[in-house]
């Protein structure tokens, strides 16, 4: 008979066997801590994700500041360059209002002649003692056509009859539109006639008013000229006043957008603190579960090799990273913060919107294409020249190595987000790669003699790439940590 009070192997006390539970007992509450362990690091597996979209979130919130920052800063940049505007507008206007006076003023006496010269002509009346060859008979043919005073018409031409027979007439051109033949009215009379009315025509302009307008019309223009510039300067006043408004009306919708952005951070950071406590509180529960699993294991023992890597996988560390930068992570247990380790670690102050750098520029297309019509046809083998094999397949494989090299370093590099300037040394790097395949089409051209010019190329080459790969190799140093 087994004494059931006896020692076990590791040196403790085993409880006696009256009070001690069945295997089967311990093996239930042994699984029950595992699957409970088990249940817990699956809801904390979702923290890292939960961690990464709130750093999301608070990116994003830096965006939509620095956003509301930039509309209100293109707002005041709008008001400003509007109000120069129409300040500048309302000054030219004002300094031209002397010039139109004048201009006014010599339109009016234009005016006032033109009308008094057409009166003139109008009471001219066209009689046969004014005009030589011209009988009653005549002037009673001119007025069934209209034609009765020095203003009934203005000019006369030599044109092709009506009917397209009998050569040339003389039509006689109305003031009103459209021409006339009188029968009789011929080169001999139609001249006389065109001198009467041009004779009438500069004794009207003689006798028109003097070129000075009447006081009057001059007091006339004054007070329109006067008007305008009182509204003008008015509205000069207004311009700031209105340009103010402005300014607070924009300063005063972003603050409201900024009080709308403030109060949905407040809320989504109360509700992300209290999504890290639950965490938190899981953590802490998960070291108790562990602790007991840890403490049954030291009660009872090994109780079974399917349960033994279960055991192990319970008990794993839970993993340690430094916390994220604006997001605060309560301690655990001790001095051992629960935290997870995430590879974005940004911080919301320093890095409140990502800024794009300077883009690689367009011209690295040219080596590209270059390199890439070197892979398709090679170098010398162009004309009659015919390459040796190796020369063959080695510049095509240079080329293309050149091509991609290039690709990866330029296509990530136009990209908005990930915009940055080429490599210090890439420039040099491809002008020896150039020259060094240039040199060899030289050294493969049988039809000339360019050895000497090749062999010089090809210590620039030479000299190109040492300088490209040194750039290179000492940016690499001097960056990294």
């Amino acid at each position: 008979m087994i004494d059931s009070t006896s020692a076990r192997r590791d040196g403790s006390t085993p409880v006696p066997s009256a009070t001690a539970p069945s295997p089967s007992a311990i093996r239930a509450e042994r699984r029950q801590l595992i699957e409970s362990i088990r249940a817990l690091r699956r809801l904390l597996d979702k923290r890292p994700a939960f961690e990464v979209s709130d750093q999301q979130r608070l990116n994003r919130e830096a965006r939509d500041r620095n956003r509301a920052e930039a509309v209100h800063g293109k707002a005041l940049q709008r008001i400003h360059e509007r109000q120069a505007r129409q300040e500048a507008s309302l000054n030219q206007q004002l300094n031209g209002l002397d010039g139109k006076r004048e201009s006014q003023k010599t339109r009016a006496l234009a005016v006032l002649r033109r009308e008094s010269i057409e009166r003139t002509l109008s009471r001219t009346y066209l009689t046969s003692s004014e005009v030589n060859g011209i009988g009653k008979g005549l002037i009673r043919d001119l007025a069934a056509h209209g034609i009765r005073t020095a203003a009934d018409f203005q000019r006369v031409t030599w044109e092709k009859a009506p009917n397209g027979k009998g050569g040339d007439v003389l039509y006689i051109h109305r003031i009103k539109g459209g021409k006339v033949h009188i029968n009789g009215i011929g080169q001999h009379r139609g001249r006389p006639l065109l001198e009467w009315r041009q004779s009438v025509l500069a004794r009207a302009e003689a006798r028109a008013p003097p070129r000075q307008l009447p006081p009057d019309e001059r007091h006339r223009i004054a007070e329109i000229i006067d008007a305008e510039r009182v509204r003008l300067r008015k509205e000069l006043a207004e311009a700031p006043r209105a340009a103010d408004k402005a300014r607070k009306e924009a300063t005063q919708l972003q603050t409201e957008a900024l009080s709308r952005l403030t109060t949905a951070e407040e809320e989504a950071s109360r509700l992300a603190a209290v999504r890290r406590a639950e965490f938190d509180a899981m953590a802490e529960k998960l070291l108790d579960l562990q602790a007991q699993l840890s403490a049954h294991m030291d009660t009872y023992g090994d109780i079974g090799r399917r349960l033994r890597r279960a055991q192990r996988r319970a008990l794993r560390l839970i993993p340690q990273a430094p916390p994220l930068s604006g997001i605060p992570s309560r301690g655990t247990a001790g001095d051992a913060p629960v935290q997870v380790s995430l590879t974005k670690v940004t911080d919301r102050t320093s890095v409140a919107h990502p800024a794009p750098g300077t883009r690689a520029h367009p011209a690295w297309l040219v080596p590209i294409l270059y390199f890439t019509l070197t892979t398709v046809v090679g170098v010398g083998e162009l004309g009659d020249n015919t390459a040796s094999l190796s020369l063959m397949i080695t510049s095509r494989l240079v080329a293309f190595a050149a091509t991609a090299e290039l690709l990866r370093l330029w296509v990530p590099r136009i990209r908005w987000r990930t915009a940055s300037p080429m490599p210090s040394g890439t420039g040099w790097q491809t002008s020896g790669v150039f020259l060094g395949l240039t040199a060899a089409g030289m050294f493969a051209d049988e039809h000339s003699d360019v050895f000497r010019a090749a062999c010089v190329v090809s210590v620039l080459a030479g000299l190109c790439l040492l300088a490209g790969t040194g750039l290179r190799i000492g940016k690499d140093t001097t960056t990294s940590p």
